[in-house]
């Protein structure tokens, strides 16, 4: 497959148990999470249902939905401006290696560029080094920040 035969496209409802399946399939590939679907469906609806808590890009190939990126929104009182995150990268198993990945973050960064957006990041597991070496690939660098969390729930 060459990226002239993907297509990409906004996420819409329509997607939503194909997203359901790739977040499910990354979360058990990326970080051995097994995701409760009771869980991921309604989190993924919300997305898809209102834009202003994120957006999802779906790439196609031949076979159909061939992987997908989400970005969430980050307002920079530094910047002002705008940072978008980049999450939920799935790329289906059969289509890797493909240009997939390239053609949806191609996609993402040019929406970025033309919404004036001050950065794009995003984070990966630790462990996850084949994904790491594709997102420096890409133009991403290790920023100087580290991420904390303090989970309020017992999700993942």
């Amino acid at each position: 497959m060459s990226e002239q035969t993907l297509h990409i496209r906004d996420g819409g409802p329509a997607d939503a148990d194909t997203v359901i399946r790739f977040n499910i399939a990354c979360a058990h590939e990326s970080e051995d999470l097994a995701l409760d679907p009771a869980i991921v469906a309604p989190g993924v609806r919300a997305v898809l249902g209102d834009p202003a808590r994120g957006r999802y890009f779906i790439a196609e190939d031949g076979a159909g939905p061939a992987g997908q990126v989400m970005i969430t929104f980050e307002w920079s009182d530094w910047r002002n401006a705008w940072i978008w995150w980049l999450q939920s990268v799935y790329v289906r198993a059969d289509a890797r290696r493909r240009g997939v990945f390239g053609a949806l973050y191609d996609h993402v960064e040019n929406a970025a560029r033309e919404a004036g957006v001050a950065a794009i990041r995003l984070y990966v597991d630790r462990d996850n080094e084949r994904a790491e070496r594709t997102y420096l690939r890409a133009g991403f660098e290790h920023a100087h920040y580290r991420l904390l969390e303090k989970p309020l729930t017992d999700g993942a």
